[in-house]
């Protein structure tokens, strides 16, 4: 009975939309303030969860407290690993982004946030992988579904575009932002309901800024309710990651893209699923 409602629910939840809801932080400032949670390692086949991962908690989390918003961040080509067979290779994981932030804390967004960092174990992020681990992480953990956010560099760039284009307004994502990444161009409509914000190295050898540029391009030509931003480092390359998510990179973007005027979890909080 209790699978079948889960079932019913997620189906409501999937046929709402994104939108703008800047003014409307009601359900963030409930939250208790976040003094240092709990970052745990759940390697592959410890959990129901399709991929091994990191989860973060903040310090009030409990199942009586109220719903926490989630991060899903997908890592790079590099931080591949299959931590059933050797556990340790779980560690790649928290060596960029969200997680590394966690682990040398110095995360502190405005409003705390469960963050959930899944490791490949080989291949790529696969959009129907990541829609079932988010359905995982949903029936596991108080999550505010209106505030789910997916961002990824590099490889996990991809994999945040590829999600949106495999799933579009039925996505989880309230807003997604890929670092050094790219997708498929013809799924620009695909994106009209979902908020999206790329950054790229202007430098970048792995991954040609083109990518990026684009895919914003795609997205826009298909009037999102929301445009589509892309900020560009000037002479940055491949890593356009960790400027980013410590927000460190504000003041030296490329003039001619959107401004890198607010971090980015602040962007994110500015959507939510209706």
């Amino acid at each position: 009975m209790r699978a079948l409602l889960n079932i019913v629910m997620i189906t409501m939840f999937l046929n709402t939309s994104t939108t703008f809801s800047q003014d409307d932080h009601t359900d963030l400032e409930s939250l208790p303030k976040d003094s240092g949670g709990i970052h745990k390692a759940n390697a592959l086949g410890v959990t129901d969860a399709v991929y091994g991962h990191y989860i973060y908690t903040p310090s009030g989390y409990s199942k009586d407290s109220p719903k926490y918003p989630l991060l899903v961040f997908l890592h790079g080509s590099g931080e591949r690993g299959n931590s059933k067979k050797s556990p340790d290779k779980l560690k790649k994981v928290i060596i960029h982004g969200p997680p590394k932030l966690i682990e040398n804390k110095t995360w502190s967004p405005k409003y705390p946030m469960i963050v959930a960092s899944p490791q490949l174990p080989s291949g790529n992020w696969k959009p129907e992988d990541i829609h079932d681990f988010i359905t995982y992480l949903i029936s596991n953990y108080h999550i505010n579904t209106k505030r789910i956010y997916v961002t990824g560099l590099s490889l996990g760039g991809y994999g945040s575009f590829n999600y949106i284009s495999k799933y579009s307004s039925s996505s989880y994502a309230a807003a997604i932002v890929p670092v050094a990444g790219g997708g498929d161009v013809n799924s620009g409509d695909k994106f009209t309901k979902v908020p999206v914000w790329a950054f790229h190295g202007d430098s970048d050898k792995v991954v040609p800024q083109k990518q990026s540029i684009d895919m914003i391009t795609a997205i826009n030509q298909a009037n999102p309710n929301t445009k589509a931003k892309l900020t560009i480092y000037p002479d940055i390359g491949h890593d356009s990651w960790t400027k980013t998510y410590n927000a460190k990179g504000m003041g030296s973007e490329s003039k001619s893209y959107d401004a890198f005027d607010m971090n980015i979890y602040d962007w994110m909080f500015m959507f939510k699923k209706q």
